[in-house]
């Protein structure tokens, strides 16, 4: 049994959380976020808490239902904070900015890339190397963060590239003129 699964989930003041068949929709002042529910879980609603049940003891019920749990508790979490990541751009010119709907990295290559900022997303830019990834979904955030990193990985020998922050990098010793 999962021990995640059986916490409730606390709906704090200001956030309203509707239950329709299989999807659950939670609202807040940052947004509002959708899930579709599992249909081997049970989702319910009591008072100012969210329950989450297996509907019958298999293993497909045990294995989401912790699951579930945590993704709600991620969407309650989301519309009234927020997520956000951090990434780090290491490298002599290497450099980003934001212009309209746009993220445009200059990574040492021929062409600067340009990235779309999904909806839902915002990206602001600090000193054109510290790149802030902001939203009400976590794993959007996670995978915008992701693909960014995606496009110049530090590399180990002098580090260089787009790396979260706080993220520490292996470096290898280099060739020896001996």
């Amino acid at each position: 049994m999962s021990r995640i699964g059986k916490q409730p989930v606390v709906i704090p003041k200001g956030i309203e959380v509707q239950i329709d068949k299989n999807v659950l929709s939670v609202k807040g002042p940052k947004g509002l976020n959708m899930l579709n529910i599992h249909p081997a879980v049970m989702v319910e609603r009591q008072g100012e808490e969210i329950i989450v049940k297996p509907k019958v003891e298999t293993k497909a019920g045990r294995a989401v239902y912790g699951l579930t749990r945590a993704l709600i508790a991620n969407m309650v979490f989301g519309v009234q904070n927020g997520f956000e990541k951090k990434l780090e751009i290491v490298g002599i010119g290497y450099k980003a900015n934001v212009s309209g709907k746009k993220l445009v990295l200059n990574l040492g290559y021929s062409h600067p890339i340009e990235y779309p900022i999904p909806d839902g997303i915002e990206i602001l830019v600090d000193k054109q190397t510290n790149i802030t990834v902001r939203g009400i979904d976590k794993q959007k955030v996670g995978q915008v963060c992701a693909e960014i990193r995606n496009f110049k990985p530090p590399e180990p020998y002098k580090g260089k590239g787009i790396r979260y922050e706080g993220e520490a990098v292996r470096r290898k010793v280099g060739k020896s003129g001996a």
